[in-house]
């Protein structure tokens, strides 16, 4: 071909580049950079909404920060069936429909921090079957309302810091089977009963810096196969009668740094299947009675803890908390009250000055009471049996 033959060429499949781009180049929303067919920038281009139709089918990783979203509509990412990764942080979203991420089945990563965000409503994230971490924090949530995580079963690990929650509902992690990990805000004032109910699997839990009331039963129903729970820099109120009853195959359980007003029953039965209780650094204002503890784990800590030093010690030392050993306990937990002997160490202390409480002295006369009028029963039956026997004797010899 002669030299103008292969200029004529050239100019033609140029002009047929310019005149038709959507036949040889993908579609990309002008807000947006598509880096390639599987990532894509849309980052500060003022969207109101999601250019769902004009992204490439095939991206795998979008990013969508810092635009002008203030709801994600239901199926909001409906058809992009190969995206792993979302962000969206920075936009202005006050409200998640439910099912807004349906349609997602390779989703692994998600992110959705620094918005004006007040409540994760019921089914928010309902249907992200493969999801594994899901990034809430630095938003306003001050709520989780019941199954806003219905249908994460594969979700490892649920980031929710640096949020004003105030209360934790009923059914709020419902949905979640198996998850490594759930990091929570401080600053927490009530948790539901059923609240966790339903994690089959629980890696690590911390709650800390709470200001709540109490803990009450079933709270921490359907808590099974947990690997570390920690409670701890928290005021906890009165612990209540079956606070963990229904939990059970845990591996670390911890309640350190807190301030408890008052035990009402704290249970632990073998059946629960509690490796090791760490029961360190709390201020206890007021001394549990030995018999409403009831603690049957493989392994007991309680260490620098702060116990009132008056007439209940005794109550204390003979009770299961001391784990058997009085000498081993008051050499490592102190006194909180009376003032005088704030912060001292329990073995620093006359225990035996301290006289024992009227109630426990009245139980005690009780029991004994009780035991001698047992003992004179036992006695004046046997001496029945005694006459009864002679009697039969005596009729033997007459006969």
């Amino acid at each position: 071909m002669h030299m103008g033959g292969v200029l004529a060429t050239s100019c033609w499949f140029l002009l047929i580049s310019v005149a038709t781009p959507t036949t040889l180049l993908p579609t990309c929303p002008l807000e947006c950079l598509c880096l390639s067919q599987t990532q894509v920038l849309c980052n500060s281009g003022g969207l109101t909404e999601v250019p769902l139709k004009l992204l490439p089918p095939t991206v795998e990783h979008l990013s969508l920060t810092r635009n002008n979203f203030p709801t994600i509509k239901s199926d909001s990412f409906a058809g992009l069936r190969h995206l792993k990764k979302l962000s969206l942080d920075g936009n202005n979203i006050s409200l998640i429909k439910p099912f807004a991420f349906r349609g997602l089945p390779k989703l692994r990563d998600l992110s959705i921090q620094h918005t004006p965000l007040e409540t994760v409503s019921p089914f928010a994230f309902a249907g992200l079957q493969n999801i594994s971490t899901i990034y809430l924090s630095y938003n306003k949530i001050k709520k989780v309302e019941s199954y806003a995580f219905a249908g994460t079963v594969s979700l490892k690990q649920l980031v929710l810091a640096h949020n004003p929650i105030s209360k934790l509902e009923t059914n709020a992690f419902t949905g979640m089977t198996e998850i490594d990990k759930i990091v929570l805000p401080s600053g927490i004032r009530t948790i539901e009963p059923d609240c966790f109910n339903g994690l089959d699997y629980l890696g690590h839990l911390q709650l800390a810096f709470m200001d709540l009331r109490g803990l009450k039963r079933g709270i921490f129903r359907g808590l099974t196969n947990v690997n570390y729970l920690s409670i701890q820099e928290s005021d906890l109120g009165n612990i209540e009668g079956d606070a963990f009853d229904e939990m059970a195959f845990v591996k670390s359980l911890n309640i350190l740094n807190n301030k408890i007003d008052s035990i009402q029953w704290l249970n632990f039965t073998w059946e629960q299947h509690v490796v090791h209780l760490r029961f360190q650094g709390n201020h206890i204002l007021e001394i549990p009675r030995s018999e409403t503890l009831l603690i049957e784990v493989e392994k007991l800590t309680v260490i620098q803890n702060h116990f009132p030093c008056d007439c209940h010690i005794h109550s204390l030392l003979d009770g299961p908390l001391a784990n058997g050993s009085m000498i081993n306990f008051i050499s490592k937990n102190y006194c909180i009250s009376p003032l005088e002997v704030n912060g001292m160490p329990m073995n620093n202390i006359d225990i035996d000055s301290i006289g024992r409480c009227q109630e426990e002295v009245t139980r005690g006369n009780l029991e004994a009471s009780k035991d001698t009028n047992n003992s004179a029963e036992r006695l004046t039956s046997f001496c029945s049996y005694l006459n009864l026997m002679l009697y039969f004797l005596k009729l033997l010899r007459i006969t």
